[in-house]
C-alpha cells in the first residue's frame, strides 16, 4: 500500500486538530481498535466518502482535544491490515501521515471514496454516515435502501402490477417508437425480450417508456411539477405565481414537455441590468438538466421532479441520491446509470434525448461557459439531487487575469484560455493586449513565441 507524507505547517494544526466532525469528517483516538474503525469506514464508503483523522483525541467532557499521533507510520501497521481486508474496499481508500513539526509523530488521514460496492465493516454488518453519526444497515429494508440508492438493484426492473399489455396497445408512445425503430413487431414479444414485460404486467421502465400517462399507475413518482416564485429568495407561497403546472406522459414526451415550459416561463422573465432585458439561460443546459433528472431520478421515492424557476435562477431537484460512485465532486467524469434500461431505450427515440450519452452534464456546462453565466452547481440532499442554474455573469476575462496574477507570477496564453474559457489563443492575445493598453499587463522579457507570457506591471 503507497502512502503519502507531509509536514503540517504550525499555522495549519489548529486547524486541523478541531476539524469539524460531519458527513465528510470523522475523528478518532489512535487507541481504537480496528474492528472498531471499520465501522466508520463502512459508513463512509456506502455514502459520499470523506475523512477519517487517527491520531486526535478528545475529552468526552470537555470537547477538547489534542494531537497524540503515531510514534512512527509502522504503529498504524494493524488499521492497514484491517482495510486491506475490507474487499472492494481497495480501490476506493488513500492514506496520508501527517507529521506534526514539533513532536514528529504521525496523525493517519485515511480518505475513503463513494463505493459502487456495499462495503461491510469487520462485523459483517454495513453502516452509512449520516451528518456525524454511523448509522447500522440493520433491516432488510434499509439493506434494500442502500443497495437502491447504490444502482445495485434497479427499481425499473419492478413490475407494476395495475398495468397490463393493453396499456400500450394503442399508445402514442410505442407508435412513434416502432414507426421510427423497430416496425411490424410483436409488442408482447418484444417487450418481453427487453424485459419490459413479464408474468403479464410492464415493468417500471416499460411504463415510463411506453403508457401514455405512466402516472396512473405510478402516482406521486412519474410526473414533474414546475413552480414560478416571483423572488429571488427561497421558495415562499406568497411569492408563488399560479398554479404549479404538473407535466405528466410517457418519459420521453415528458423531457420535451418540461424543457419547452421551462424554457418559456424563463424567457418572460425580465431583470434590471441598467436597463430590463429577457433572462436567457442556453436551451442546451436546460435539456440537459431535465433530461438528466428524468433519466436518473430514483424511481422508488414517491415523490415528483420539481423545477422551481425564480428571478435569478432556476433549480431541478431529482428524487434520490446519486447512483453508484458518483459524486458532486466526480460528476461530469463518473458514469452510473441508476435506470439502464431507461438509458438505453430512449437513446433509440426519434430526435432522443439523451443523444449524446455520457455527454448530457458537460454540455449543459459548457453552454453555460459560453453565454458567460457561472456553472450550474449540485447539492446532493439526503434523499435527492438539487441543480441550481444562476442567472449570474463570469467576471470579464480582464477581471479573471488580473485575479489570477494576484496569486501568480505571469500568464501564458494557454493559462489564461483555461482560466477564462476562450478557445481561440488570438481571441486571448487581445485579452492581454487590452490590459497592456490600460497600462496594467506587460511581457515578461526574454520570453517569446510557446514560452510567452504576461505579468503585472511593478
Amino acid at each position: 500500500m503507497q502512502y503519502e507524507e507531509t509536514i503540517v505547517s504550525e499555522m495549519k494544526l489548529p486547524e486541523l486538530v478541531n476539524v469539524q466532525e460531519n458527513y465528510f469528517n470523522d475523528i478518532k483516538s489512535k487507541m481504537i481498535k480496528p474492528a472498531k474503525l471499520s465501522e466508520s469506514v463502512s459508513a463512509f464508503a456506502n455514502a459520499s466518502g470523506g475523512d477519517i483523522y487517527v491520531g486526535i483525541d478528545e475529552n468526552t467532557k470537555t470537547k477538547c482535544r489534542q494531537w497524540n499521533g503515531f510514534v512512527n507510520v509502522e504503529e498504524a501497521n494493524s488499521i492497514i491490515q484491517m482495510l486491506e481486508s475490507l474487499a472492494p474496499l481497495s480501490n476506493y481508500y488513500s492514506i496520508c501521515y501527517l507529521q506534526h513539526p514539533v513532536l514528529k509523530t504521525y496523525v493517519m488521514q485515511i480518505t475513503i471514496l463513494k463505493t459502487n460496492d456495499i462495503i461491510y465493516a469487520t462485523n459483517q454488518m454495513a453502516y452509512v454516515r449520516k451528518n456525524a453519526q454511523k448509522l447500522p444497515i440493520d433491516t432488510q429494508e434499509k439493506l434494500d435502501r442502500l443497495k437502491l440508492d447504490k444502482g445495485i438493484i434497479q427499481f425499473e426492473n419492478e413490475l407494476v402490477r395495475e398495468s397490463s399489455i393493453d396499456d400500450v396497445e394503442d399508445s402514442e408512445a410505442f407508435q412513434l417508437f416502432s414507426d421510427n425503430v423497430v416496425p411490424n413487431i410483436d409488442k408482447e414479444k418484444w417487450l418481453q425480450k427487453q424485459r419490459l414485460y413479464k408474468e403479464g404486467h410492464l415493468t417500471v421502465a416499460g411504463s415510463l417508456l411506453f403508457m401514455d400517462e405512466p402516472q396512473i399507475v405510478l402516482p406521486k413518482r412519474s410526473a414533474i411539477k414546475i413552480y414560478r416564485y416571483k423572488t429571488s429568495e427561497q421558495a415562499d407561497r406568497d411569492y408563488l405565481d399560479g398554479t404549479p403546472l404538473t407535466i405528466e406522459g410517457s418519459a420521453y414526451n415528458q423531457i420535451y414537455a418540461a424543457i419547452a415550459k421551462s424554457k418559456e416561463i424563463v424567457e418572460s422573465i425580465r431583470k434590471l441590468d441598467k436597463k430590463f432585458e429577457n433572462v436567457v439561460y442556453p436551451e442546451e443546459t436546460l435539456h440537459e438538466i431535465i433530461t438528466n433528472a428524468v433519466l436518473h431520478r430514483d424511481y422508488s421515492i414517491a415523490t415528483d421532479i420539481q423545477i422551481r424557476i425564480y428571478d435569478n435562477r432556476v433549480e431541478i431537484e431529482s428524487p434520490g441520491k446519486l447512483p453508484g460512485s458518483v459524486t458532486v465532486k466526480n460528476i461530469l467524469d463518473a458514469q452510473s446509470a441508476r435506470n439502464p434500461k431507461l438509458v438505453r431505450i430512449i437513446n433509440k427515440f426519434p430526435e432522443a434525448p439523451n443523444k449524446d450519452v455520457g455527454e448530457g452534464l458537460n454540455t449543459a456546462f459548457e453552454a453555460m461557459k459560453r453565454l458567460r453565466l457561472k456553472e450550474p452547481y449540485i447539492i446532493e440532499n439526503e434523499n435527492s439531487v438539487l441543480v441550481v442554474i444562476k442567472h449570474e455573469k463570469l467576471a470579464s476575462p480582464e477581471e479573471m487575469v488580473m485575479d489570477y496574477l494576484e496569486t501568480h507570477e505571469e500568464i501564458k496564453n494557454k493559462e489564461g484560455r483555461n482560466l477564462t474559457g476562450i478557445k481561440s489563443e488570438n481571441m486571448m492575445k487581445n485579452v492581454f493586449k487590452r490590459l497592456k493598453k490600460a497600462g496594467l499587463l506587460e511581457r515578461v522579457p526574454g520570453k517569446f513565441g510557446p514560452a510567452s507570457a504576461w505579468r503585472k506591471v511593478k
